[in-house]
């Protein structure tokens, strides 16, 4: 069974609060779920150890039997010390596509 660790959301309209939980990769967002293993709640201030809580000994057991995280959780057990996450890099990023470069050599040429 593929496994993952993501968020399942929980709150009401507009306070959103998201539990850490460890699912199989089938099942939807915010339905079952194996484990539940800590919480983020975004609404608090980032310094405020309230924000994410984490069970780093289950994550990392999840992690060792081939739990995949998902992009916002890899950087919560990065910030945990349980999972080294790779750092991005996009060169491209901010670079105009063809249209954009057609339009910006046309407007120099007037």
């Amino acid at each position: 069974m593929a496994t993952s660790i993501r968020l399942a959301r929980g709150g009401s309209k507009k306070r959103p609060y998201y539990k850490i939980v460890v699912a199989d990769s089938r099942s939807p967002r915010d339905g079952r779920f194996i484990e539940r293993i800590g919480s983020y709640n975004p609404l608090l201030a980032k310094d405020n150890p309230e924000r994410i809580k984490l069970d780093a000994d289950r994550a990392k057991h999840w992690v060792s039997v081939g739990a995949q995280p998902t992009d916002r959780v890899a950087r919560f057990l990065d910030a945990a010390g349980v999972l080294e996450r790779a750092a991005r890099n996009n060169p491209n990023k901010a670079v105009p596509g063809e249209k954009a470069k057609e339009r910006a050599e046309e407007k120099a040429q007037k």
